[in-house]
């Protein structure tokens, strides 16, 4: 089976973790996720600054282990990462910021990475906050 993950809720958020324990789960069992696409507060999860307390977990960090381990698409919504000061290089440079950043192993894109993710996908399931 092929999933499609959307996840809106910040790291801090119990559903942030639910979605990682989930894709984990998919993983681990066997399916594909065609993509993780983070939008809204969820872009933070890709912010390579996301400093976690130490009583909370380091979703970031799990996020590319998975990524890394299963060549999971990590993809943040463009439009909430310019408003959650999250940015690349390149928009670092469009938008005349001094500095980027994006964690490793995300990228930035558009909406219409989501729709295609929902194309291929046979499921899609969306964390919220």
């Amino acid at each position: 089976m092929h999933f499609a993950i959307h996840i809106t809720a910040a790291p801090q958020h119990d559903n942030a973790l639910r979605a990682w324990r989930y894709t984990d789960a998919c993983l681990s069992a066997g399916h594909s996720v065609v993509r993780v696409f983070f939008s809204g507060a969820a872009v933070a999860h890709g912010n390579r600054l996301n400093t976690p307390g130490r009583d909370e977990t380091g979703l970031t960090q799990r996020w590319q282990t998975l990524a890394k381990t299963h060549g999971v698409e990590l993809i943040i919504c463009v439009a909430a990462a310019l408003r959650h000061g999250v940015l690349d290089a390149e928009n670092a440079s469009r938008w005349e910021q001094p500095s980027h950043n994006l964690a490793d192993g995300f990228s930035i894109s558009g909406l219409g990475q989501l729709a295609d993710a929902m194309l291929q996908a046979d499921r899609y399931v969306c964390f919220s906050d």
